[in-house]
């Protein structure tokens, strides 16, 4: 897990539309970074679902959302389509950067 006060670990994802984003691109904007397991399960389904309605909420506290978990750029793009998610779903093929942030 990552201490309080610690400085967040780096990282360049695709998302859903295979555009890269990384952590630094957002720097001076608070940044709402969620990981899920799987796309398109019931649960993070709820979750993602959760997030694109309350998004202009975050929108309005100047806060962008992030949702990351493991699988490839096709499966972020068949769950962001199929919910009509509308904001950054990022493929962490390998997982490396769920590991680093525990």
């Amino acid at each position: 897990m990552i201490d309080i006060g610690r400085k967040a670990p780096a990282f360049t994802l695709k998302d859903q539309n295979g555009k890269s984003h990384a952590l630094k691109d957002y720097a001076g904007r608070f940044v709402v970074l969620y990981f899920y397991p799987k796309d398109d399960t019931s649960g993070c389904t709820k979750q993602a679902c959760q997030f694109r309605d309350d998004l202009s909420r975050f929108k309005r506290a100047k806060a962008v959302v992030l949702g990351v978990s493991p699988q490839d750029v096709a499966s972020k793009a068949k769950f962001a389509d199929k919910h009509d998610l509308n904001f950054p779903i990022l493929a962490d093929v390998g997982s490396k950067v769920c590991e680093k942030y525990g």
